[in-house]
């Protein structure tokens, strides 16, 4: 979903953040993002690996 976000897309969402937040709060609201973005890819892992683990110790069994 996001691999096709390009360079001009980046350039619009930062200039929108810019002028919602102004240039004293953006770079706090873009820490707030990508902080939230980290926990969500550490959080989508754990999910994953507990699947993963689920299944293969479901093989073993039957």
């Amino acid at each position: 979903m996001f691999s096709a976000i390009g360079p001009t897309e980046i350039l619009i969402i930062v200039l929108v953040l810019l002028l919602l937040f102004g240039g004293k709060e953006l770079p706090k609201v873009i820490k707030s993002i990508l902080r939230g973005w980290r926990d969500l890819q550490r959080t989508t892992h754990s999910i994953r690996s507990e699947i993963n683990q689920i299944i293969e110790d479901d093989d073993l069994k039957g």
